[in-house]
């Protein structure tokens, strides 16, 4: 954890209690922008579109 945040004491109490939803959403839509990538410029056509790995 940093010693100094740039959020709010709540909200480190929420992703405690919640965990991080802001987090997780970032992640996700970085690996959908990475397969819209892959599918958009023919990469790894030989998987499934539905793959997720």
């Amino acid at each position: 954890m940093h010693a100094e945040s740039d959020h709010p004491p709540i909200y480190e109490d929420l992703v405690r209690e919640r965990g991080d939803a802001v987090a997780e959403a970032r992640i996700a839509a970085e690996h959908t922008q990475h397969q819209a990538a892959e599918l958009l410029t023919g990469q790894n056509a030989g998987q499934s579109v539905w793959s997720t790995r």
